[in-house]
């Protein structure tokens, strides 16, 4: 192992930096703003997304030339500091529509959709329209009523209409209706960035028509323009991507019942194969057919809006050498990162959490993937990943930097190596302000002091995560704006990696040869597949030839009676997909014990293997897992920043490597193939452990209040301290005789609400931020006799922010474990 790779890791480059969303939401001043972008360079965050965001005064309006002023001192400052600044495109969010200057500008632009109106018919119906002056009639049909809310798509008839006079004749004096198609505004808006700019509020901005190439490239003008004019100088370099969020093609409360549209999208509509007469299918039921003109209706809807609106942004950031980065509006979009320079998604409203399943249960449990595997089948470096907005468990603001790690190490495992924390506020100032999608996750919450270990750790794996190539051989078949997750989870529970991989890809950019699909720098011996319905003649026959090759097929036929693909291996549940893999495939990284709660992902770069194991779940594991590869093993830890060769055992011609993973912590494996590996052929050097229990005597200090040996409990049930945020200081002796003795000591507080700072004899040992809230203390911070120990607890700021009332303090058991050689 070279010292380069070593220091990489340890000392990763500013690339690597966590790129919070920094949210501008109160009057802005040069001076404070110099001053938190030198907060976050002291705290290791180097780069910032710059989001204008709900509370700037209305006197600060939106892209002139004062608000571009202060755009530009903090690019600058950016610059001088060799930070790092993504441009955020819009107003508030959703993107598209310039604070509503797109639609002040140009009226037609605001956002369309169709609408369509029922009138029913059993024997002749004349209907009269009088369509207001923005509305358009786009088709009119009669279909054939089988119930209130379902039709015989196979009987509709398109009917001729003259000016506004519409009439037809029902046959049979059956049950029919006329249902009129018409496209009208969507009255949508999106969120500006001046209170009474909100959700419901009157002076929502108006939202744009993202359909309309034209609105888009007013949208480009008026925006991106504007900023490069400003910043060009910083482009490509300070400056390097566009951020652009959820664009929604209706826009925030729109008129309900409408589906997207906009002018003449019915001939693009039926040039993508669609048919005029599905149309009302897209409201009423049709049958079996219902499902797949939707779903086609929706491939389209996205096709245009790849076109209008992804592709045409894509195409002005390259050519002003910056990227497009952001996300689309579904967890699972992942066609629509198509255009995308940095592929991006979203982790937010604790949809993915730690409790309930969420990690791998829903659509919003493929987001980290959505987004890493975008971009590994597009040749991209980078892919980002917003996380963390309104993640609070028990209240708004309750997110423990536990909950923080697990969502970074979430996010990691699943190949993101671009993260983007949601946000670092400006200002709390205000309820409005500070309960705005909260918490803040930086300058304003009780982790700042500490938050250079996160930045740090973010660092370390992002620099891990890139220019490295991913080693799965599962590649389990998406649409493009559906990615599977039942079937993918029994592969997660059993270590067992996976690529989505989209169908549109395999038909044209996958080769496959011999038994392997191969698409950029991934190769796929085996391809799973959750719903065959999703397989046409096309793929059908690229599978064949897999199949014909050697390559392996899983599908999953649930409920039908053959497989489209011949020789393809069938299951009948999407839970026996692990046995219906190749035997080396399910045991190449074989756990023992087996855990549910361990996920892994192993890459190779700088022609090392690595293996980085991430915990889940919320209990301790050791065991020990089984590496194929033979050399020198170095475990590598992240969180700690230490390296450390490791002796090993071997069984059946493999390397058996020793795995403990304590709750929300990670490790990363090295191995070294051109090295030798170190054999564990060592008696256990005999060690004597013995126990001291601190769990009274303790001297209390909080504001202006101590309290001596008071019982470990919650603060908030002491007098003088029930509503109190903040830090406490816990003091504590304990006497050491023998100290030369001694191999090390460990240090267990028990339980702990929220943050543990720990110090013995006045050096620091360590912050526990999570549990287990353990630390290892080597013998040189002990002395002969009495030796002091204090701990600095800080609560949750919930408590003071959403005025509840959580658990505070150190509660323990608090105990210290010696460890002594022992003496022959």
């Amino acid at each position: 192992m070279t010292h380069s790779l070593h220091q990489q890791f340890l000392e990763p480059s500013e690339e690597f930096t966590p790129i919070p969303f920094w949210f501008w939401n109160d009057h802005l001043t040069k001076q404070e703003i110099i001053r938190q972008i030198g907060d976050f360079y002291e705290k290791g965050v180097t780069g910032f997304v710059l989001h204008p965001r709900i509370g700037i005064p209305k006197e600060l309006v939106y892209l002139s030339d004062d608000y571009m002023e202060l755009v530009h001192l903090a690019v600058k400052e950016a610059k001088r500091l060799g930070m790092t600044v993504i441009l955020y495109d819009e107003a508030m969010y959703p993107s598209g529509s310039a604070n509503g200057l797109v639609v002040k500008g140009n009226p037609e632009y605001a956002s369309r959709g169709l609408k369509m109106v029922e009138y029913a018919c059993k024997n002749t119906k004349k209907i009269s329209l009088k369509l207001p002056r923005e509305e358009k009639l786009v088709s009119v049909q009669a279909v054939k009523k089988k119930s209130t809310s379902e039709i015989d798509l196979n009987k509709s008839k398109l009917l001729e209409y003259h000016g506004e006079n519409i009439e037809f004749v029902a046959p049979d004096n059956e049950d029919w209706s006329i249902v009129v198609f018409i496209e009208t505004f969507s009255g949508g808006t999106i969120r500006g960035i001046h209170f009474g700019e909100d959700d419901g509020e009157d002076h929502a901005p108006t939202s744009t028509d993202l359909l309309n190439p034209e609105a888009v490239k007013k949208f480009i003008q008026l925006t991106h323009d504007t900023y490069y004019i400003k910043l060009k100088d910083y482009f490509g370099d300070t400056v390097v991507a566009m951020f652009t969020d959820e664009p929604d093609i209706l826009g925030r409360g729109a008129t309900p019942g409408l589906k997207p549209w906009t002018g003449d999208f019915l001939t693009f509509y039926k040039q993508n194969g669609n048919d005029e007469r599905d149309l009302p299918a897209l409201w009423l039921e049709a049958g079996e057919q219902t499902v797949h003109i939707r779903k086609k209706y929706r491939k389209t809807v996205n096709q245009k809006l790849t076109e209008s609106y992804y592709k045409q942004i894509s195409s002005w950031c390259a050519n002003h050498h910056i990227a497009l980065t952001g996300h689309p509006a579904k967890s699972d979009d992942i066609g629509l990162l198509e255009h995308f320079q940095i592929p991006g998604q979203d982790v937010v409203w604790r949809w993915v959490a730690p409790e309930e399943g969420k990690a791998l249960e829903g659509e919003h449990s493929t987001a980290g993937k959505c987004s890493s595997d975008a971009a590994r089948h597009r040749g991209r470096r980078r892919n980002l990943n917003e996380f963390l907005g309104v993640c609070g468990k028990e209240s708004a603001w309750a997110l423990s930097p536990g909950d923080m790690k697990w969502y970074m190490d979430w996010l990691l495992v699943r190949g993101v190596n671009l993260l983007s924390p949601h946000a670092f506020y400006y200002s709390i100032d205000g309820s409005r302000r500070s309960h705005e999608r909260p918490p803040d996750v930086g300058p304003n919450n009780h982790w700042w002091p500490y938050y250079k270990f996160f930045a740090q750790y973010m660092k370390r794996l992002s620099w891990l995560m890139t220019d490295s190539t991913n080693q799965a051989s599962v590649a389990v078949l998406c649409d493009e704006d559906h990615l599977p997750w039942k079937i993918v989870k029994p592969l997660y529970e059993n270590q067992i990696e996976f690529n989505y991989l989209e169908t549109s890809l395999l038909k044209r950019a996958c080769s496959v040869q011999d038994d392997e699909i191969s698409i950029v720098n991934q190769r796929y011996s085996v391809v799973v597949i959750e719903d065959c319905k999703q397989l046409d003649t096309n793929l059908i026959e690229k599978l064949q030839t897999f199949i014909d090759g050697g390559g392996e097929v899983i599908i999953n036929l649930a409920s039908n009676s053959a497989s489209p693909v011949k020789g393809a291996k069938t299951i009948n549940h999407e839970d026996e997909v692990v046995e219906g893999l190749p035997k080396h495939l399910s045991q190449e990284i074989n756990l023992f014990p087996k855990n549910t709660s361990i996920r892994v992902s192993k890459v190779i770069k700088s022609d090392y293997t690595f293996y980085l194991f991430v915990n889940e779940g919320e209990e301790q594991y050791e065991g020990t897992f089984s590496c194929q590869e033979k050399g020198k093993i170095e475990r590598w830890d992240a969180w700690s920043g230490t390296i450390k060769e490791i002796s090993l055992q071997k069984q059946s011609g493999n390397f058996i490597v020793p795995l403990k993973m304590d709750r929300r912590s990670s490790i990363v494996f090295c191995v070294d193939t051109s090295g030798e590996a170190m054999i564990n052929n060592n008696f256990p050097i005999k060690i004597h452990k013995e126990e001291l229990n601190l769990t009274e005597n303790w001297h209390v200090k909080a504001q202006s209040t101590t309290m001596e040996n008071p019982v470990l409990q919650s603060w908030l049930n002491w007098r003088g301290l029930e509503d109190y945020t903040g830090t406490v200081v816990y003091e504590n002796n304990f006497n050491i005789e023998r100290v030369k003795s001694i191999k090390k000591l460990h240090l267990d507080l028990g339980d702990v609400y929220e943050i543990a700072n720990v110090f013995i004899n006045g050096k620091h040992v360590a912050v526990n931020m999570w549990a287990p809230y353990q630390s290892e203390i080597g013998a040189s911070f002990i002395q002969t006799g009495i030796n002091q120990l204090r701990i600095d607890v800080t609560n949750s700021i919930a408590n003071k922010m959403d005025e509840v009332k959580m658990k505070s303090g150190l509660i323990g058991p608090v105990t210290l474990e010696i460890e002594r050689y022992i003496e022959e």
